[in-house]
């Protein structure tokens, strides 16, 4: 099949007609869709979730696999790496907006919610999801199989190529998952972490795009092999590809970011609330320890003063751990 698609020119006419018969990935997403349908059906969660999951998860990930790009993906190095951002980058959000674990969650009953209730308390998943796991398996998978054998395995060898597939969006998963905190997690990180991560990621994929425009052809030889004769060379389409890696992989991060700007604030307006109902129950209790102790005279003024810093509106600065620090 590699052969023949080497012999066919890519044009938009074979983009919208040709398809690749990946049948081990088309029986795993119809599995992964069939449950989430039917957790969803017994959950609270909204259509909406189910859309993302479905359209922008599934749906994909499906289109990864059969379509030009599944076809292509072993002829042209720029296809391949389209798919890479897509597996990803792309697919796993999808999943995760969907919140399959909270959907889980809901259909299994009061038994199977303390089962996973368990499991996410446990040790080894509280290590596996945390930060720095995460994102270094999401950052480093791309440069071990660029820059290792394993990229040339993959064209060559179905086997491995579907595993690593499945593979990258799992781990994909795993680092949106952790990043949005929509699911029940393991263990909750403040959402300016998720951001300063984003931001070192971006660097990241910025380098490897470099390393792979300027650096030294991967795969020469398996590509060579194909007698394709149509189409960018080997040097152009391997600057083609670092481009997508780069450049796309920025764009396609940008749904994310704003994703992470809006639980952000969430956060900060959940934390606001908190310490706004803390400053009017410490007021509350200081008017009716005024009101109990009214009998034996009124309290002096300047005791009051130096009890309590008056309230300015900010809400650090009636906070007890920030006041000092930013005192003004």
């Amino acid at each position: 099949m590699v052969v023949s698609q080497a012999h066919t020119p890519l044009t938009i006419d074979v983009a919208l007609s040709i398809g690749s018969p990946d049948v081990v990935t088309a029986l795993v997403i119809v599995a992964v869709l069939a449950l989430y349908w039917w957790c969803w059906r017994r959950s609270t969660l909204s259509l909406g979730r189910a859309l993302l999951f479905t359209i922008l998860g599934a749906g994909v990930w499906l289109a990864s696999a059969v379509s030009f790009i599944g076809a292509y993906a072993d002829v042209l190095f720029w296809v391949r790496a389209l798919q890479f951002v897509l597996l990803l980058l792309v697919v796993p959000f999808g999943l995760a907006l969907g919140m399959p674990l909270t959907a889980l969650r809901d259909a299994v009953g009061e038994r199977g919610r303390r089962r996973i209730d368990a499991a996410l308390r446990s040790r080894f998943l509280r290590v596996l999801t945390s930060p720095p796991v995460t994102s270094a398996g999401v950052l480093a998978l791309p440069w071990l199989i660029y820059f290792t054998g394993w990229y040339e395995t993959i064209l060559r060898n179905n086997v491995v190529d579907v595993a690593t597939r499945l593979l990258m969006v799992a781990i994909g998963f795993g680092y949106f998952y952790t990043r949005l905190q929509l699911d029940p997690v393991p263990r909750r990180y403040p959402q300016a972490l998720s951001l300063g991560i984003t931001v070192i990621e971006t660097i990241g994929d910025g380098i490897l795009g470099i390393v792979i425009w300027q650096g030294p052809l991967i795969a020469a030889g398996y590509y060579a092999s194909l007698g394709r004769h149509w189409g960018p060379d080997m040097r152009l389409d391997q600057t083609i590809g670092a481009g997508i890696l780069w450049i796309l992989g920025d764009v396609v991060g940008l749904p994310f970011l704003m994703a992470l700007f809006a639980r952000f604030r969430a956060d900060e307006r959940v934390r606001e609330r908190e310490e706004d109902a803390r400053i009017e129950e410490r007021h509350t209790t200081m008017a009716t320890t005024d009101t109990t102790s009214g009998a034996a005279g009124p309290t002096p003024a300047h005791q009051h003063q130096h009890d309590e810093p008056a309230d300015t509106g900010l809400w650090w600065e009636n906070d007890p751990g920030l006041r000092d620090r930013f005192r003004r």
